[in-house]
């Protein structure tokens, strides 16, 4: 198996897991929060795709699908455009919403089809890249690469949790 295919491998399961938790799940549940500072399955799901989109249209040189593809406008936050969640008050977290769940999926695939383009246009020698020097040691692509996955799962198992918690 190639990086490449791992590396999506790790991102499609944490799409599978927000895909079964968001298509079981009406707009009240997923918008609940289990209480005033916690977030909902909502914001967690369009995080975990905010944040893989900024992350991986930084890394290509690219424009965000947020952006490019009108879904900031579709989503209509009462947020900056380019909120990705990082820093989010708890009165930031309650103004991540949606009406129809296919919403979000829809997001998360299109985040999720352009990290595939992206994984897809590397060659053998792009992942030992440093491309980040204000770390120690500094952080290679295939390092910030990992840390996209890593937080792709961390996020859909903490709505898996809250899903619990909201019923």
């Amino acid at each position: 198996m190639r990086p490449q295919e791992l590396l999506l491998e790790g991102i499609a399961r944490s799409q599978q897991v927000a895909h079964s938790l968001v298509d079981a799940s009406d707009a009240d549940t997923l918008n609940r929060r289990p209480n005033e500072q916690a977030n909902s399955i909502t914001w967690l799901v369009w995080h975990l795709a905010r944040q893989q989109d900024a992350q991986i249209a930084a890394l290509a040189g690219a424009d965000q699908v947020w952006l490019a593809d009108g879904w900031a406008e579709k989503f209509g936050l009462d947020l900056p455009a380019d909120s990705t969640g990082y820093g989010h008050t708890a009165d930031d977290v309650a103004k991540v919403r949606v009406d129809d769940p296919a919403l979000l999926t829809g997001y998360l695939d299109a985040a999720v089809a352009a990290t595939g383009r992206y994984l897809a246009s590397l060659g053998d020698d792009d992942w030992d890249e440093v491309i980040d020097e204000s770390w120690d040691p500094p952080v290679t692509r295939a390092v910030r690469l990992v840390s996209i996955v890593d937080d792709a799962a961390q996020h859909a198992g903490q709505a898996a949790y809250v899903r619990s918690l909201v019923g």
